[in-house]
């Protein structure tokens, strides 16, 4: 698996398999708050944040996520110092092969290389999956910082502290 910065190719596959690993929670009596477009406007993501891919050998892209450095317009809950990500996608038919957690230890690395304290993200209380990721990689609930960005929709807030680095 390679990781890499999306080009304006990847934009729009990538954009398809947000929606398709998101499709899953957005159902039932959520109300159309246009989060479908937001999440398919890979484009704009790249332009507004760093949009990262993995890709097989074969260079299909399984998955994405997306950086979000300080000052981005994508960040939602991260103080000064702080990194976050939003909107980790794998294209379903590549879950469960560790793309998603390549993708968040990717994260990872590139905020504590950067300097970073720690790192904060939101999550819909439904994605469990991901939740048990995020508790595998040590990130802790911080309910202070649950939220909802719309009627029905309650986002779930985590939070991985780095440990100090020796110099």
């Amino acid at each position: 698996m390679q990781l890499r910065l999306a080009t304006p190719d990847d934009h729009e596959v990538v954009g398809r398999a947000t929606v398709a690993a998101y499709a899953p929670f957005l159902g039932g009596d959520r109300p159309d708050t246009g989060y479908v477009e937001h999440l398919r406007d890979a484009a704009r993501r790249a332009a507004e944040a760093e949009l990262w891919v993995a890709c097989s050998e074969a260079g299909e892209v399984l998955g994405s996520v997306t950086i979000c450095p300080e000052g981005s317009p994508w960040r939602e809950l991260a103080r000064p110092g702080e990194g976050e990500f939003r909107m980790l996608a794998v294209d379903p038919t590549a879950q469960g092969q560790g793309v998603g957690r390549a993708l968040v230890e990717h994260a990872l690395t590139h905020f504590r290389s950067g300097g970073a304290t720690g790192v904060v993200l939101c999550s819909m209380a439904e994605m469990t999956a991901a939740h048990a990721l995020y508790g595998r990689l040590g990130f802790v609930r911080e309910p202070a910082l649950d939220w909802s960005p719309a009627p029905g929709v309650e986002l779930l807030s985590f939070r991985l502290t780095f440990a100090p680095q020796e110099s």
